[in-house]
Parts: C-alpha cells; sequence; structure tokens
C-alpha cells in the first residue's frame, strides 16, 4: 500500500533557511522545489518519466507518487516503467496485469546523502533563479539612477549594496577623483551595464558617466523632468568641469536659467552632488559659430573661421580673453571642443602695431616644459605673461618663485 503520509518530507524544517528568499514568489518556489527533487530522482533512478512530485504549501511538505504499468511476473522488459503482478499487489490488492499502480516513495527513506543532494540542488536553483530574477529587475535600469551603500572598498573597485542586499560595482575609473568613501556611505550613480554571463551576476555603475549628470538635471530640474528643457549635448571632466548644451521646445522659457536658478540655487544640488564640478549651462543652436562662440563662454570671441570638412575651428580673441577662453589646466577649450565636436585652436587678436612674442620663440632660454605649463594657462605670448601679476602666475601655474622671476626676467629683457 501506499507509504504513510507523515513520512512526507517537511520543507519547513528541512529548508529552514530557505523560508525568507528575495525576490522568490510562492509559484517560483514550488517550481524550483518540483525541479530539485526531479533532479535527485533521476540521479536515484535514471528516469524521473513516472514520477509525480506534489508540493503542499499550506503543509510545507511534499508527496512523491511512482507510476507503474503491471505486467506479469517475469515479464519486465523496462524496471522503470513497469512492475511485476505480485510487487504490485502487495501496492494495491486489485490490481491487473495493463493497469498503472501508483506508489507513495518516501524520499527520506533513501538516506542522508538523498537530502543532502536535494539541500545542494535547491540552493544552486535558487541561486541561479535569484541571479536571474535581479538580471531581469536591473537589466531594464540600465541609464537609471539607483542608490547604494558602500560595503566592501577594493584597489579597482568598490562594492555597493541595494535596499535588497543586491550587489553593485562601482570601478575606481568610475568614481569622481577626489571624492572617497567609507563603508556605510551611501552613494548615487547610474547603472552601465547588466551581465549575467557563466552564471555571474555583475550589475557597474557609474559617476563619471555623462548620463548621470544628465539624470541629475532629470531629478533636481522640472523643465527638464517634463521634457520641456531637452538636454541636447553633455561635456565633462569629472569632478573639475563641465558643459551642458540646453534648448526650450517653450519660447517663453529660457533653458539657461531655468537650468541655473536664482543664483544658482537649482543647479546648486547637482554641482555638490559631483563634488564641486564646475557646470557650465549654454544655450544650444545648430548654427556652428554660434555653438562654438557659446561653448567658449566665458571668453568674449572677436572673430571665428570655421572648417566643416576638416571639423577644425581658427578662433582669434583679445589678449585678456585667452587665458579664459583655455581656461585652468586647458579645460575651458577641451570641453568646448567635446561638446562641438571641432578642434579648436585659439590666436589672439594683435591690435594695430602692438608687438607681441610667441613664448616659443623663448625656447633657447626658457625650458619647453615650463612654457608648455604657461600655455596651458592661456599665456602663449610674451606681453600676456607680464601683463599678468607675478603673485597670480604663482598660483596658476604652481611654479617655484625662483622659476617664474626667471621666465620675468627673460620676458622683460626682450622688450627692454
Amino acid at each position: 500500500m501506499a507509504k504513510d503520509s507523515t513520512k512526507s518530507v517537511n520543507l519547513k524544517d528541512t529548508f529552514a533557511e530557505f523560508k525568507e528568499l528575495k525576490n522568490i514568489d510562492q509559484s517560483m518556489m514550488i517550481s524550483v522545489l518540483k525541479d530539485s527533487f526531479r533532479s535527485v530522482i533521476a540521479k536515484l533512478y535514471g528516469s524521473d518519466e513516472n514520477f509525480n512530485v506534489v508540493i503542499n504549501p499550506d503543509k510545507g511538505d511534499c508527496e512523491i507518487y511512482r507510476d507503474r504499468t503491471v505486467v506479469e511476473d517475469g515479464a519486465i522488459e523496462d524496471p522503470l516503467a513497469e512492475i511485476e503482478l505480485s510487487a504490485a499487489r502487495q501496492i494495491d490488492p486489485e490490481c491487473e496485469v495493463g493497469e498503472d499502480v501508483t506508489e507513495k516513495i518516501d524520499f527520506l527513506s533513501f538516506g542522508r546523502r538523498a537530502v543532502l543532494t536535494l539541500r545542494q540542488t535547491l540552493a544552486s536553483k535558487i541561486l541561479e533563479l535569484q541571479k536571474e530574477t535581479i538580471y531581469e529587475k536591473y537589466k531594464d535600469m540600465v541609464g537609471q539612477i539607483v542608490y547604494g551603500e558602500v560595503y566592501q572598498i577594493w584597489k579597482r573597485e568598490i562594492l555597493l549594496l541595494d535596499a535588497q542586499g543586491n550587489e553593485m560595482f562601482l570601478p575606481i575609473d568610475q568614481k569622481i577623483p577626489s571624492e572617497t568613501f567609507r563603508k556605510g556611505d551611501s552613494v548615487r550613480a547610474v547603472v552601465v551595464e547588466v551581465a549575467n554571463k557563466n552564471n555571474t551576476l555583475r550589475i557597474t555603475v557609474s559617476r563619471t558617466a555623462n548620463l548621470f549628470l544628465q539624470r541629475l538635471f532629470e531629478l533636481e530640474i522640472p523643465e527638464v523632468q517634463d521634457n520641456i528643457i531637452l538636454i541636447k549635448k553633455i561635456a565633462r571632466i569629472p569632478g573639475e568641469k563641465a558643459k551642458v548644451a540646453v534648448e526650450s521646445i517653450d519660447d517663453r522659457i529660457d533653458p539657461v536659467g531655468s537650468c541655473v536658478g536664482v543664483k544658482g540655487s537649482r543647479i546648486h544640488s547637482i554641482v555638490r552632488e559631483l563634488r564641486n564640478e564646475n557646470i557650465d549651462v549654454i544655450n544650444y543652436t545648430s548654427n556652428t559659430q554660434l555653438f562654438i562662440t557659446r561653448a567658449l563662454s566665458p571668453a568674449k570671441i572677436s572673430s571665428i573661421k570655421v572648417d566643416e570638412r576638416e571639423k577644425r575651428a581658427e578662433v582669434s580673441l583679445k589678449p585678456e580673453e585667452v587665458s579664459l577662453a583655455i581656461g585652468k589646466n586647458g579645460y575651458n577649450i577641451r570641453l568646448a571642443s567635446m561638446l562641438t565636436g571641432y578642434e579648436i585652436e585659439v590666436f589672439r587678436d594683435v591690435q594695430g602695431d602692438e608687438e607681441d612674442i610667441y613664448l616659443d620663440e623663448f625656447s633657447d632660454e626658457i625650458e619647453q616644459w615650463i612654457l608648455d605649463i604657461l600655455k596651458e594657462n592661456g599665456y602663449d605670448t610674451a606681453k600676456s605673461v607680464l601683463a599678468v601679476p607675478r603673485e597670480e602666475l604663482l598660483k596658476e601655474t604652481d611654479l617655484e618663485e625662483e622659476t617664474i622671476d626667471n621666465v620675468l626676467s627673460v620676458l622683460r629683457a626682450e622688450f627692454e
């Protein structure tokens, strides 16, 4: 006869550690349990075709039934699918040859090894299901901002945990260079990649991606969130400076003013999130010359010559505007080039008979690396250097006093 039901596998006791599973509902759990039992049965019997696994979620137990066709004694051809009449009548005394007989199987009777194998199989399948569930959730979140808590810091990346304890990875080159984190810190970042290869789930996030800055604009500025103001282009040097080109679909709304806010009130939270990254917001235009002019702000351009074919632009400025166009460490002109897609060359607009000499002409008297530092800070002629106070040169170039004094002496001597 069928085994007593009190000997069915008690899932509540045997698998207590799986009681509170993340992201797995009851129907999924039942499916996983059935697959796990069938996997172990297949290993024990060679096949699970004639077995029926019944999960009772309310009772928290599992019952296993085996179906076989009754044949005459000694006439078995397929031991997995057939049973001799004499053995079958021990299960059902009234059965006859050709009928099917169902036997209730006591899984625990297979011993401790079978139960251990079941636990391992179940754990493996649940882990796979969890990873697949998390993958399905996060693959649709690529490009969205997520929150994570710093759990561990390694040399090449930082491990973050979301509110459900799912792992996210912030590579070191994807964090803002000037920022440091401690365990327990809350971090915002944008999801840039979700992969589940060879049963290894990896969610990669970034704080340096242009998309992160765009999402921050959408969060902090209602007109951007409502698509009244469109972000057309972004160029960033993370942690240092960024330029954002915006356009309004409503002529009554000033896109730059709306993004910046009164006295920078709206953009302040974004700047703070990006570790005081300086953000220039400019009006987008399809007019190339005008766009380049705006991109070089705050410098005022005297004239511009654009080569559409070579994607180059030659810009002339008054001497006092050159350093503004180039910017600290050359950031302003680099970002302007990145934003517009044009290689921009800056030329000093020398008026009338004013004589000036390019710094490269002094390479015999001043070392080239010193000249390069001066040029990076927007000083490409002798008079542009001499026009700046000594203390300001020291601060901007970070050169030694002796070096600056020597440079000034050489340049003054040329004009004297």
